[in-house]
């Protein structure tokens, strides 16, 4: 009797290579609704569009339209682009809606860092509170020895982490500290892992 020959793994096609591996998706931050300038924007042009067809339909049932429309016309018909206070008008605009298009192309919730999905294709997000990731970074990076205090501040790309050593060589808590924080970074699962960014000082004689 002979063994039954081992599975064999199919041949490699042309231009593949051992360390080739898929590339990740690309996880999309979360976005904001904008629900309090969305709807300050609707309440705003709601307003002014209600009062500009109640003088409209007013004027065309033969009453005499609003005042202060007659006025406006008069004025704006005797201002020309350079008047100051058609400048600042200007300005005033051009500002609102430069921060309505700001507000429209920018994701927001920066407070939300997107985890790594287990299968991308699920459909399935998931989302991790910054204070939260940095609660967790703080807590191992108090775990090392000579740490007496931390301060963890997670950023997109970088978590700065200010501790206090009451003892042992700065250089060699600061080494353990970046260990520690890479470790504790790769198990949050994050997208985009930011990295560490690690300053130690000694500890005032009276805190030790």
């Amino acid at each position: 009797m002979t063994a039954p020959a081992p599975d064999r793994a199919p041949a490699p096609t042309p231009g593949d290579t051992p360390g080739d591996a898929p590339a990740p998706a690309r996880i999309a931050r979360f976005r904001s609704a904008r629900r309090i300038p969305a709807a300050l924007t609707a309440l705003a042009v709601l307003g002014v569009a209600g009062l500009f067809l109640y003088d409209l339909i007013a004027v065309r049932a033969g009453r005499p339209g609003m005042q202060w429309r007659s006025e406006l016309a008069d004025q704006l018909g005797g201002k020309t682009p350079a008047d100051p206070w058609v400048l600042v008008a200007a300005g005033v605009l051009a500002v609102a809606g430069a921060l309505l298009l700001f507000l429209a192309l920018t994701p927001g919730l920066r407070r939300i860092l997107p985890m790594r999905p287990p299968d991308p294709e699920a459909g399935v997000r998931a989302g991790l509170d910054r204070k939260a990731a940095a609660l967790v970074l703080r807590d191992r990076a108090m775990e090392v020895s000579g740490v007496r205090s931390a301060r963890v501040a997670v950023r997109r790309s970088r978590v700065k982490v200010r501790a206090q050593s009451h003892f042992r060589e700065l250089d060699e808590v600061r080494a353990d500290l970046e260990e520690v924080l890479t470790v504790g970074i790769g198990e949050l699962g994050l997208a985009h892992p930011p990295q560490p960014r690690v300053r130690v000082t000694r500890a005032p004689v009276g805190k030790r």
